[in-house]
């Protein structure tokens, strides 16, 4: 006997209704499968320019003293590759994929917030943009994709490529930001029935993972760009030790967000490859858990090697033997999925497709780009090792021939899903074999052009022994793999207009995406199988009373979608915007603390610049504001509509004073001669308080909306949740100004 659910019914909204046709609708579309294919396509584009940028790059190398290009242009193109290759191929391929696939996979019709999803997709066009804009504007950056101080300070990279760099990373880090409190949002509250954490697919809990760094990492980026951005533009010193400042501080911000996007760029990678192998070894996964329990192990020990980049830097022994132990340690949990990928093929009847192919050879590449990884987790052979080819080949290894071959292996295996059609499995093969071969060529024999000492981010070298003949095997294998890459286009191309129809399940896979149309129709499903384990579609397939367990509904809205019904979207996606803000402030609070605790810059200070009275008494009125906000909250819960509003309004006037105070306070400080230049107490200043200025007039902009809606009305109807999850952000706004209060003007007191 079929049991059926309740008729949800299905709510049109404006976020759903997709009239547009032709190209308009894929500007305006805010469906994730359109965008996740947006975000696919304008990837591969740059997987192109960032190709071409790699072989003009191997091309000068290509034998010693070589004049293909000159020494200021190399430093751009490999500056390019590198940037275009991390912010806006492999992030957003990945994102892409996990746009069109998570909400499949977890049985649900969009995003959690479908309109945000398509704001994330554009910020990432205008991101490279800005970025290639500055090959218009004096010249593209030149300093390396990691933008080392003092290198990408004025004094040694003066054309505006830098600063249009620092801005494309903003851009894109809003963006990703944004992406990622959506995907965070959407798992946890949009699965369908009986589709528990503990069942969901490993991709979606490795994009889940994912998330969480991106909204802890990703800011710390932001932090470190906008202090740049202030070096360069105001003529601050915050990494120029001509001016007090400190070069490394840079290092230590760029590599606490750089080692945990390595991981950014592979969890996803590992998801992909999580399902690609137990469906072609028509095996379950070996070791569901392992695997993620070992993701979030992966995460939590990120955060803690970051200065493995740093040995050669001075840190002291203590330091060094810290994170040398911390990224010995990292590799376990990641050993640990190798093993579950293998013992999943071991005895299984393994079907060697393309997508399979691709799969087999990650693992391989993996942890060849592991083994050589760990190396540098031993100090002594970090010294040696550090800026030599060795390291370029060990990087490669890792993310192309880890994450890019899982990506290849995953474009074969959801191209029928997404365009209904078959790659070809010959050119697919002939693919396969040139990237193997092009890739090994071009980055193995670079372990040894390290190990014979040869720098890299040179644009030119001696005719050394060996040197010559490796980098022209290097400089082959690179145009091996950009004819392979052609051969993957064509691919492409041909198998969408006459590829073979592939039905909706060419793979007889277990997971939900699999249940719908190939491809998938705007709702995404018709129906939904009763999820009872991690394989809905075996469990289905399988059982004896199949038809009794399968149970027929019409999909509900995300609105209508709750996971367990507890869970509230958007108070979910405000503290995963409160824990980015976090990380941003804890980057601003630091910088501060680091340039005033332990010597007092030269010139004014705290203690001799500011009024901690007059700033004791506004910070009361922003504190007070937090207190009738509360009052707010509460008078709505009651449905009291009138004393909500005369408390939100109170709210809204004790904020303008606050913001009146900072600006007053500002003013005299400036009539004092007190500028962001005048010293590093004065740049750590501004920067810490005017950044928190802007939360709070954010904060009451938001406010205000929400003032005007409970005016007309609109919370009787439908918005009832919004002042809370507002009045999050505003608490925590205060909460920064209570740090912020007691370092800089309690501190200066004291």
């Amino acid at each position: 006997m079929t049991t059926a659910l309740p008729s949800q019914g299905r709510l049109e909204h404006p976020s759903h209704v997709e009239s547009a046709k032709g190209l308009n609708a894929w500007v305006t579309t805010v469906d994730h499968k359109r965008i996740g294919i947006l975000y696919l396509v304008t990837a591969l584009f740059f997987f192109g320019v960032g190709g071409l940028e790699a072989l003009a790059v191997r091309l000068q190398l290509a034998r010693p003293n070589n004049s293909l290009v000159s020494a200021e242009t190399f430093n751009q193109l490999f500056t390019m590759h590198g940037t275009t290759m991390i912010f806006l191929v492999v992030m957003p391929t990945l994102v892409g994929f996990g746009n069109y696939f998570v909400p499949l996979m977890i049985g649900a019709r969009d995003m959690a917030f479908p309109r945000l999803n398509a704001m994330s997709y554009w910020l990432f066009p205008w991101g490279a943009f800005l970025l290639h804009f500055s090959i218009l504007a004096g010249g593209a950056p030149s300093a390396g994709w990691f933008g080392y101080a003092p290198l990408s300070e004025t004094p040694f990279s003066s054309t505006l490529g830098t600063d249009y760099w620092a801005l494309a990373l903003l851009v894109l880090g809003v963006g990703s930001v944004a992406t990622a409190l959506n995907f965070i949002a959407t798992i946890l509250t949009l699965r369908a029935p009986g589709m528990t954490l503990g069942r969901v697919p490993l991709f979606v809990w490795m994009t889940l993972v994912t998330s969480v760094l991106v909204i802890l990492a990703i800011p710390v980026l932001n932090a470190a760009l906008v202090l740049l951005l202030v070096d360069r533009q105001l003529e601050t010193h915050v990494f120029l030790a001509s001016g007090g400042g400190s070069a490394l501080l840079w290092q230590h911000f760029f590599w606490t967000f750089g080692h945990p996007e390595v991981y950014i760029l592979a969890l996803p990678a590992f998801g992909m490859i999580s399902e690609i192998i137990p469906v072609f070894s028509r095996k379950p996964i070996f070791g569901y858990g392992f695997v993620a329990a070992s993701t979030v192990a992966i995460a939590i020990l990120s955060f803690g090697v970051w200065a493995h980049h740093m040995f050669a830097a001075g840190l002291g022994h203590a330091a060094d033997a810290f994170f040398a132990a911390g990224s010995m340690l990292i590799a376990v949990p990641t050993g640990v999925k190798i093993f579950n990928w293998i013992a999943t093929m071991w005895g299984g009847s393994i079907r060697f497709t393309t997508a399979m192919l691709f799969a087999t050879a990650f693992l391989i590449e993996f942890v060849i780009g592991g083994l050589s990884g760990v190396t540098f987790a031993a100090a002594p052979i970090d010294w040696q090792m550090t800026d030599t080819y060795y390291v370029v080949a060990h990087f490669h290894y890792v993310l192309f021939g880890g994450t890019a071959f899982a990506v290849m292996a995953a474009t074969y295996y959801w191209f029928p899903k997404m365009s209904g059609r078959l790659l070809s499995e010959r050119l697919g093969r002939a693919h396969f074999w040139l990237m193997v071969v092009g890739f090994n060529l071009t980055f193995f024999v670079q372990h040894f052009l390290g190990i014979l000492g040869m720098p890299r981010r040179v644009f030119t070298y001696p005719d050394l022994p060996y040197w010559a003949v490796l980098n022209l095997l290097s400089t082959l294998g690179a145009v091996i793999m950009g004819i392979a890459s052609l051969v993957f286009v064509v691919n492409l191309a041909m198998s969408l207009r006459r590829g073979k129809v592939a039905g909706d399940n060419p793979w007889e896979a277990w997971t939900l995406e699999w249940a719908t149309t190939s491809p998938p129709p705007h709702d995404n499903f018709a129906e939904v199988p009763q999820i009872r384990g991690r394989r809905p579609l075996w469990d289905l397939a399988h059982s004896a009373d199949a038809v009794e367990r399968h149970i027929a509904r019409p999909l509900m809205t995300p609105e209508e979608t709750v996971s367990e019904g507890t869970l509230d979207k958007g108070a979910i996606a405000v503290w995963a915007f409160i824990a980015s803000e976090a990380c941003f402030f804890l980057i601003l609070i630091i910088t501060y603390v680091f340039f005033n605790f332990a010597t007092a810059p030269a010139g004014p200070t705290a203690s001799s610049a500011l009024d901690v009275g007059k700033t004791g008494a506004f910070t009361v009125c922003l504190l007070a504001s937090s207190g009738t906000l509360w009052l707010s909250e509460r008078s709505l819960e009651r449905m009291d509509h009138r004393a909500s509003a005369r408390w939100l309004f109170a709210t809204l006037a004790l904020g303008a004073v606050f913001l009146v105070g900072q600006g007053n306070e500002y003013l005299g400080l400036y009539s004092h001669g007190i500028t962001f230049a005048t010293n590093l107490f004065a740049t750590t200043f501004f920067t810490l308080t005017g950044f928190h200025g802007l939360h709070v007039a954010v904060g009451l902009t938001a406010l205000t909306i929400v003032f005007g809606l409970g005016l007309a009305g609109d919370f009787r109807r439908r918005r009832s949740t919004l002042l809370r999850t507002v009045g999050l952000y505003w608490h925590f706004v205060d909460v920064v100004w209570v740090v912020v209060f007691s370092i800089v003007y309690l501190k200066a007191r004291g």
